[in-house]
C-alpha cells in the first residue's frame, strides 16, 4: 500500500488506454517529443511570414502558389490550416465595397514642397537624366484575367526606363521593373518615387534601392496628385491600347503594351513639353551621353 502523500504509480498501458492513446505512439513521443510534422509545419510557417511580409496581398492560395515555386510543396487545405494557425491574411477588405487602407511609407516624400499657403506641391523636373525616376503599378482584364504593368519614367524626358508585366501584382513585379531600369540606365543616387502601395513598401523592393544606392520616396495616401506625372503616362495608355479593343489573351495584351512603350511612346510620339521631341530624341539633343 502506498504511503500517504506519495505519488500514485499508474501503468503506461493503463494510462495511454485511458487516455485513448496507443503505448508505441506515447514511447515514440517520448523519444522525440516534437515530431516531424510539427517542425515541418514550423519551417512552413517561416517560409510563409516571408512571403506575407514581402506581399501581404497574398491570400492562402497564392501563398500555396509561392511555396512551390519555391520548391516546397503544400496543398491549399494545409496552407490554409498554417496561415490561420499564424494569422497570416490577405490585406485585401474584408467587407465588400471598402478598400484596403494603405500601409505607413517607409521613405520620405523627397519630391514635396510647401508653397506660401501651407499646401504641399510636387514638381516633376529634373535636370539630367537618372536625377528623379517615377513609378506605380496599373491592371486590365483580358478574358483569362488581368495584367499588371509596373513602369519607372524618368523625369527628365519622360522616358520609361524600365518596366514588368505579370499576372499578380506582386513585390516581385515592382522590383523587376526597377531592377529593368537599374540595368539599363546605371543611375546614382537617383530618386526613385511611389504611392504607398505594399509592393513598393516590401522588403524586396528596399533591399533592392538601397543596394544599388537609390533613394526611396513616398506620395501621400489618397493623393493622385503626388504622382500626377505617372498618372498621365497610364491614361495616355488607357486611350491608347488598352481600351482600344477587347483583350482575349494576357499574352496579346502584353505584346500590344511592349510595342507601344517601346516603338511609339518613347521613340515616335512627340511631347509639347520636351520641345516637340519624342523621349528618345530629346535625351539625345540634351545629354549626349545619356545612359540608354
Amino acid at each position: 500500500m502506498a504511503a500517504a502523500g506519495a505519488p500514485v504509480r499508474v501503468p503506461v498501458a493503463v494510462a495511454c488506454r485511458v487516455l485513448g492513446f496507443s503505448t508505441q505512439g506515447y514511447y515514440k513521443w517520448l523519444k522525440e517529443p516534437v515530431c516531424r510534422r510539427d517542425l515541418n509545419d514550423a519551417r512552413v510557417i517561416n517560409k510563409l511570414v516571408d512571403l506575407h511580409e514581402d506581399d501581404p496581398t497574398l491570400g492562402y492560395r497564392f501563398l500555396t502558389d509561392e511555396l512551390e515555386h519555391e520548391g516546397t510543396i503544400c496543398s491549399e487545405n494545409r496552407v490554409y490550416r498554417l496561415c490561420s494557425l499564424a494569422g497570416i491574411y490577405a490585406s485585401h477588405a474584408k467587407k465588400k465595397g471598402r478598400a484596403g487602407k494603405p500601409g505607413p511609407p517607409v521613405h520620405d516624400d523627397l519630391l514635396a514642397t510647401t508653397d506660401e499657403q501651407g499646401r504641399i506641391r510636387h514638381h516633376f523636373t529634373a535636370k539630367a537624366p537618372n536625377q528623379v525616376w517615377l513609378t506605380d503599378i496599373t491592371e486590365h482584364r483580358t478574358r483569362e484575367g488581368k495584367l499588371y504593368l509596373c513602369a519607372v519614367k524618368d523625369v527628365f524626358s519622360n522616358r520609361i526606363v524600365g518596366h514588368s508585366i505579370d499576372t499578380r501584382m506582386k513585390s516581385s513585379l515592382a522590383a523587376a521593373a526597377i531592377r529593368n531600369a537599374i540595368a539599363l540606365r546605371g543611375p546614382e543616387a537617383t530618386i526613385c518615387h511611389s504611392d504607398r502601395g505594399s509592393q513598393f513598401r516590401s522588403r524586396k523592393v528596399a533591399r533592392l534601392l538601397k543596394a544599388n544606392g537609390l533613394q526611396g520616396s513616398m506620395g501621400r495616401v489618397g493623393s493622385a496628385g503626388d504622382n500626377a506625372s505617372m498618372e498621365s503616362f497610364y491614361s495616355l495608355l488607357q486611350k491608347n491600347v488598352l481600351s482600344t479593343r477587347s483583350w482575349d489573351t494576357r499574352e496579346e495584351l502584353r505584346h500590344a503594351i511592349v510595342y507601344w512603350i517601346e516603338a511609339k511612346y518613347n521613340r515616335r510620339r512627340r511631347q509639347r513639353a520636351l520641345g516637340k521631341l519624342t523621349p528618345v530624341e530629346f535625351e539625345m539633343i540634351n545629354q549626349p551621353a545619356a545612359a540608354g
